[in-house]
C-alpha cells in the first residue's frame, strides 16, 4: 500500500466513523415516527368504534434541543385529526421560568383532539428533584390554559369513553388510590401513568384494560436484542411499545417525542395514534 493509498483509507474509516455520530445527533432526534396501531378496549361503545385517540408524551421543552420542532410536529399531527388527544407527562426539564415561557410557546400550537384533550403530570414537571408542588401548579395552569384537562389522581368520562389519571410516581403527589377509589369495570376504560414502573405496585384494584405511558423515551440509544444502555426505570422489560401484563392489563410505553439530550440511535420519537376498537 502506498502513503497515498493510506491516508485515502483513513480519511475514508474517519468519515464513515462520523456518519454514526452525526446521524444519532442531526437526523434521528428529529425523526418523528407516526406509530399507527388498533387499540381494543373493553366495554367501547359502538359510537367510538374506529375513533382515534393519539398519545404524545415527554416533551421535554428546554433547552438542550431546538424545540420548535415540536411545533412543526403537532403541526403534522393535525392531520390525522384525532377524537382524543392525551398527554402522558414531562412537559419541560426542570420548570425553570424560561421553560415554562417556552412551554407556553410551544403549547400555543398543540394539537387537540375534537372530543377531548387530557394530560397528566411527569416527574420532569415537578422542577429539579421532583418535589416543587410550585412549578407542578404552574405547568398545569399553562396546559389547562390551552384547554387540556389534567387528570391529578383523577378521572374524567368523555362520550363514553373514561380516562383515569395517575399523578407521578416520583413525585409527592402519588396518589392511585384516590384515582382507582370509583374504578368501574363496566365501563370503556384507559388509565395514563406517566412511569411504567407503577405497574407493578399493588395498586390496580383488579383494573383490567389499557395503561399508557412514556418515561423511559424507549432508552433513546439501543441495539436491539442486545443493549439499551440507559432506562430509568426498575422493571428492564418496560422500554417501550406494546407489552402484555398477562393479567387483563396491557401496558403501551410511548417512546416520547422530545429527549432528555439531544442524541437518539435507533430509537426514534414517538408519537402514537391508536384506531379505537371494540375488543
Amino acid at each position: 500500500m502506498t502513503r497515498k493509498e493510506f491516508f485515502k483509507r483513513m480519511m475514508w474509516l474517519s468519515v464513515a466513523g462520523m456518519f454514526p455520530a452525526l446521524y444519532s445527533w442531526q437526523v434521528e432526534p428529529f425523526w418523528v415516527e407516526f406509530v399507527e396501531k388498533k387499540l381494543p378496549v373493553k366495554n367501547l361503545p359502538s359510537s367510538l368504534e374506529g375513533k382515534i385517540l393519539m398519545q404524545v408524551s415527554d416533551l421535554h421543552v428546554g433547552d438542550r434541543f431546538d424545540w420548535n420542532f415540536l411545533i412543526e410536529t403537532f403541526k403534522e399531527a393535525r392531520r390525522f385529526n384525532p377524537d382524543f388527544v392525551v398527554y402522558t407527562g414531562d412537559y419541560v426539564n426542570y420548570g425553570t421560568a424560561e421553560e415554562q415561557n417556552a412551554l407556553r410557546k410551544v403549547m400555543e400550537n398543540c394539537v387537540m383532539g375534537t372530543a377531548a384533550t387530557f394530560g397528566i403530570l411527569g416527574n420532569h414537571d415537578y422542577g429539579v428533584s421532583w418535589k416543587d408542588l410550585e412549578c407542578a401548579d404552574r405547568i398545569c395552569e399553562i396546559l389547562e390554559n390551552r384547554g387540556i384537562v389534567m387528570l391529578r389522581n383523577a378521572q374524567q368520562e368523555t362520550e363514553g369513553l373514561n380516562f383515569i389519571g395517575f399523578d407521578d410516581l416520583w413525585s409527592p403527589e402519588f396518589r392511585p388510590a384516590e384515582a382507582m377509589k370509583e374504578y368501574d369495570p363496566a365501563k370503556a376504560n384507559i388509565i395514563l401513568c406517566h412511569n411504567p414502573d407503577a405497574c407493578d405496585l399493588d395498586i390496580w384494584n383488579g383494573y383490567r384494560s389499557w395503561i399508557l405511558s412514556g418515561h423511559t423515551h424507549g432508552g433513546q440509544c439501543r441495539i436491539p436484542g442486545i443493549i439499551t444502555p440507559v432506562l430509568p426505570v426498575k422493571n428492564k422489560k418496560y422500554t417501550s411499545g406494546e407489552i402484555d401484563l398477562e393479567d387483563g392489563r396491557m401496558l403501551y410505553i410511548n417512546r416520547a417525542i422530545g429527549h432528555s439530550f439531544q442524541i437518539r440511535f435507533m430509537v426514534r420519537p414517538e408519537i402514537t395514534v391508536f384506531t379505537l376498537t371494540q375488543a
